[in-house]
Order: C-alpha cells, then sequence, then structure tokens
C-alpha cells in the first residue's frame, strides 16, 4: 500500500489523519508539537504552550536541553545501535554507573538498563521472585507500575489501565496505602499490611514488595515517613524485599536523585525511568549485587536494552541529577511551586489538598471540602479551559479529580507566573456558577 506522505502541516489536518491511522485506544490531547525548548512547546499553527506535564515527569530538565542533545547527535554519528549482549560498549557501563549512584546506602550495588519503566518493573519482580525463590509480591492501593502484564497487575485503578485486559498475573497481593486527606492513616495502612500477611498469604512466599514514594497515577500521594519505615521494618523481619518504583519521583523531582532518600530507608531494589534519559528512552533496575548477580547468564537483558544513543543522553542528564547545586535548586523550585499552589488554594474552595513531595506536587479538587466530593468533571473543564489558553496540564488520581504539576524544572519565573495564572483562571472558570 502506498503512503501518501503530502500531509498538510497543521493541527485539522494531521487530527484528520491521526484519527484515520491511529488507533483510537490511543488517549490524546489535540495538540501537535512542531518544536519545544525549556518549558514551552510551540505546535505546528505556531500556537505556544508552557508544559506543567512534562513528558508526563521525564522532562525533568527540560524540551531539548542543549547538553543532552549535542551528546544524542555526537553518538548518533559514531553508532546507533549494537545489542549490548553482543557487542558491549562503553556508555552502557558508564550510565550503569550514575543509576547506580543514585540509589540511597552503602552498597555495594549493581544496575542494568532497559527501555521503560514498565520493563524496569518486570525485571525487578524477575529479580526478586529468583533471588529469593519465593512467588508472592505484594502492591498496594492507589500505586501505578505500568501497562504490560505485571505492571497493570500490580496497578489499581482499573480504568482506563486494566479493564477488560484481564486475566492477570498471578500471584499478586494488594494492601491499603495511605492516604490522609481521605482517612486512611498510616497505622490504618500498615495494620492493613500486617493482615494481608495473615489473611491472603504467608509471609515466607512473598517476594517483594513494591511501592512509589510518591503515588504518581494515583494523584501524587506522598507516602508518610512512618509508612516507608514501618513497611521496610516488616520486610526486614521476614525476609521480604523491598522495592522502590522511583520511575516518575526519581531523578531529581523531590529534590533528592531518589524519592525514598528523604525517608531514610535503602531499598534492596529500585525501578528507574522517565527522566533518567534527558527526553531519550532509557530504565533500569538497581539494586543489591548479591541480588542483581543472582540471575543465570543470559536471563536479563534485551534487544534494546541501554541503547547508545540513550546512554547518551542519560549519562548527561544523571550528571546533572547528581550534581550537589542541581539538588538545591531543584528543592528551591518545589518550594516555589507549593507556595503557588497553597496561594491558588487560600483563594479557592473547590482546593481540597496541595500535596506531594519536592516538585511533585498536585492539588485535588472537590464538589464541597467537607463532604470532599470528588471535581472529576470539572477537572476535565481546566484541562480544556488552559489548554485554549496555552498551557497544557493532566488530570490524575483514584477518582480523577487531582491536576499534577510535573513542569520542568528549567522553567523560567515568567513561565511560571503565565502558567499558574492560566492555572487559577481556568479553575475559576470551571467552578464558576455552582
Amino acid at each position: 500500500m502506498a503512503i501518501d506522505q503530502g500531509i498538510g502541516i497543521n493541527t485539522a489536518a494531521l487530527q484528520a489523519e491521526r484519527e484515520r491511522w491511529v488507533s483510537a485506544s490511543v488517549y490524546t490531547q489535540p495538540i501537535f508539537a512542531d518544536h519545544a525548548h525549556g518549558a514551552r512547546i510551540t505546535d505546528v499553527d505556531g500556537r505556544e504552550f508552557i508544559d506543567f506535564v512534562g513528558g508526563i515527569g521525564s522532562l525533568n530538565c527540560g524540551h531539548t536541553p542543549e547538553a543532552v542533545v549535542t551528546a544524542v547527535q555526537e553518538q548518533a554519528a559514531r553508532y546507533m545501535h549494537q545489542m549490548y549482549s553482543v557487542v558491549q560498549y562503553e556508555g552502557y557501563i558508564e550510565a550503569v554507573k550514575r543509576m547506580v549512584a543514585c540509589h540511597p546506602g552503602e552498597g555495594p550495588f549493581k544496575g542494568l538498563l532497559l527501555n521503560s519503566g514498565a520493563e524496569a518493573v518486570e525485571n525487578a519482580v524477575k529479580i526478586a521472585r529468583y533471588a529469593t525463590n519465593r512467588d508472592a509480591i505484594i502492591c498496594f492501593d492507589q500505586g501505578f507500575h505500568g501497562r504490560t502484564l505485571m505492571g497493570m497487575s500490580l496497578t489499581s485503578k482499573p480504568m482506563p489501565y486494566k479493564k477488560g485486559m484481564g486475566p492477570y498475573a498471578t500471584e499478586i497481593y494488594r494492601a491499603p496505602a495511605p492516604y490522609l486527606y481521605r482517612g486512611i492513616t498510616t497505622d490504618d495502612a500498615l495494620a492493613g499490611f500486617r493482615k494481608v500477611l495473615k489473611s491472603q498469604i504467608d509471609p515466607s512466599q512473598v517476594a517483594a514488595i513494591i511501592l512509589e514514594p510518591v503515588q504518581g497515577e494515583g494523584g501524587f500521594v506522598p507516602m508518610p515517613a512512618e509508612f516507608i519505615r514501618g513497611v521496610h521494618e516488616i520486610c526486614q523481619e521476614h525476609g521480604i524485599l523491598y522495592i522502590s518504583d522511583e520511575v516518575q519521583a526519581g531523578m531529581g523531582r523531590t529534590g533528592t536523585p531518589s524519592a525514598i532518600e528523604h525517608f531514610g530507608v535503602s531499598p534492596d531494589l529500585a525501578t528507574w525511568a522517565k527522566s533518567m534519559g534527558g527526553g531519550m528512552p532509557i530504565s533500569g533496575v538497581t539494586g543489591r549485587a548479591d541480588l542483581l548477580d543472582a540471575v543465570h547468564p543470559g536471563g536479563l537483558g534485551g534487544t534494546f536494552c541501554g541503547n547508545p544513543v540513550s546512554c547518551a543522553a542519560a549519562i548527561v542528564a544523571m550528571d546533572q541529577v547528581l550534581d550537589p547545586a542541581y539538588q538545591e535548586q531543584a528543592k528551591a523550585f518545589g518550594d516555589d511551586l507549593r507556595a503557588r499552589l497553597d496561594a491558588i488554594a487560600s483563594r479557592h474552595e473547590a482546593v481540597g489538598d496541595v500535596r506531594g513531595l519536592g516538585a511533585m506536587l498536585a492539588i485535588e479538587l472537590v464538589k464541597d471540602r467537607d463532604t470532599k466530593e470528588p471535581a472529576a468533571e470539572e477537572v476535565g473543564r481546566i484541562v480544556t479551559l488552559a489548554r485554549e489558553r496555552g498551557l497544557i496540564l493532566m488530570g490524575s488520581g483514584l477518582y480523577g479529580n487531582a491536576i499534577r504539576v510535573l513542569v520542568p524544572m528549567v522553567a523560567t519565573q515568567e513561565d511560571l507566573d503565565e502558567g499558574f495564572a492560566i492555572l487559577e483562571e481556568s479553575l475559576a472558570d470551571a467552578f464558576a456558577g455552582r
């Protein structure tokens, strides 16, 4: 079949082509990028947007960061692919060294590279099961761990990620997670976790737990320190491995290379992706050296895992994450975002909760602060209104009533002033006349 390459380069023409050729199952907003830099995107019609989504946390260092672009261009000119199991290259090792440096604790640690966050989760589970000779994995309410079979089995939210896609992976058990705004306390969640180990699965059969330090798709719900430490202590008591899912919360988003280090816990394994690649697709698993070496040679890997071009980008991106000066800037950036969201909450009764950690923040919107009835429809209107005014937003949360803020951490004060003004204006308009 011949392909017509004479597509008109404007939003209307591209949207028609998208509807003709691209699966309707892939959710999209009606924006087609032409070019982007920093925290701004210009579409094919010349309209400029401030980006408060950042590739869902994949662009902490912004669109087209110069050093990353240069590294990609130079590596692409040398070679673009090898397959690491066949021909090794230095970039893979250097990327792993930096990823391991992001893993909190004394070590010794090792790592391996993969392609996506979901693939990192799959491999962390494989490693945990192989190393412990146990089958069960415990995950938590509100958690999101990907869209693959194992990933969606671990993910808490049925719609849109799991509905109609079963049967799911076996030996998955779910425990409650704290959600302070919705009345689920740390004590409640820890009691629920212990109950799972009594009523659903014996601890001796559990290979690992997996937990996001800040639950992303769950609504940017930060885990209380007492919960993370309590779960870690229970794991140590029963020989259960602790997997920290750092895919969205890691790589400097919370001000430190890993989010879990805020809580003084060194996980047995950690999964990484998103901003690790500076905009290029790459992911990985780090953890105790004995665990990473437990699987037989050839048991882990894949054709494009640790692609040389992605490694080149990741080296530059992670050098930035590991820079103490960058970490200080990231903390200050997060404080600024939090102050702006708190100010909006003080002026709008619809904002029921402001939460997060560092620069990984969200507001939960409600129809009434007393009843806390979720305002999911209003979130949809806010996203649409903001887009029409030049701001890209995205919702999240168990009830679809949270708006996440993942603006690239290179955003200027002008970007933030304009973006938050649009957010507040759109919020006010969406709730007008209630």
